[in-house]
């Protein structure tokens, strides 16, 4: 094990996120295009769950993940674009470190979850396009809560522990984050601890969440398009 230094991480009580290397000028410019890109998400994605929790005709199971879909872009988007816009109009690069912590577990937990709910979303377009006739008995409104739920689960726990691992870690040098956001691997740069079994557990992690979705994503969508062929053959 490496040297962890003098200090640890308890020590520390903020970080700074040193962001976009632009100069000073360009600040309000970069606060004016965060500020219109979140504008655009958090008009589209509150104006899609409104339509759909207004609307009875979109009571269905794909209306609900799209609905869970977009709350989920919009708080990850809004744990990074509003901290970044604070700072480029303040000019204040610092971010407390229970802020960091918040920011990195939040983060995580949307990130995760929108990666398991966008896997549950092509297994309802597999069951709807190849077994149309038992969709609404296979594809209930329990299920749905509880892929759902599941998401959000999954996510919460995959956050507690990258958040875990990630601020178990020693920072008694720099506290510079090469980043406009408090992640994983620029926080890893900037300690002294030995990361041989931290890069260890996140990379575990990241194979256990990243490979069942795109999986689960890959297979169900082979499937659609098989389905989708033989359809269009046999009116051929």
């Amino acid at each position: 094990m490496g040297d962890r230094g003098p200090d640890n991480h308890s020590e520390v009580t903020d970080f700074i996120l040193v962001g976009f290397r632009v100069c000073p000028e360009l600040h309000t410019l970069l606060f004016l295009v965060f500020l219109l890109v979140y504008a655009m998400i958090l008009l589209g994605n509150v104006g899609m769950m409104t339509i759909i929790m207004t609307d009875p005709r979109l009571n269905t199971p794909m209306y609900f993940f799209l609905g869970n879909l977009s709350f989920i872009d919009l708080f990850y988007s809004s744990v990074i674009a509003s901290k970044a816009m604070i700072n480029f109009w303040s000019e204040s690069k610092s971010i407390s470190f229970a802020g960091c912590v918040t920011q990195l577990f939040l983060f995580t937990l949307f990130i995760v979850a929108e990666g398991f709910l966008l896997a549950a979303m092509a297994y309802d377009r597999f069951i709807a396009i190849c077994n149309p006739l038992l969709y609404s008995v296979q594809m209930s409104a329990r299920l749905c809560m509880q892929l759902v739920a599941s998401s959000y689960l999954c996510g919460c726990i995959s956050s507690v522990l990258q958040t875990s691992i990630t601020f178990t870690l020693s920072f008694c040098g720099s506290r510079a984050i090469d980043h406009f956001y408090c992640d994983t691997r620029p926080l890893q740069r900037i300690s002294c601890s030995d990361l041989f079994i931290s890069r260890i557990i996140s990379f575990s992690l990241s194979s256990i969440i990243i490979l069942p979705t795109i999986i689960v994503i890959i297979i169900s969508y082979l499937y659609i398009v098989s389905t989708v062929l033989k359809i269009r053959e046999s009116l051929l």
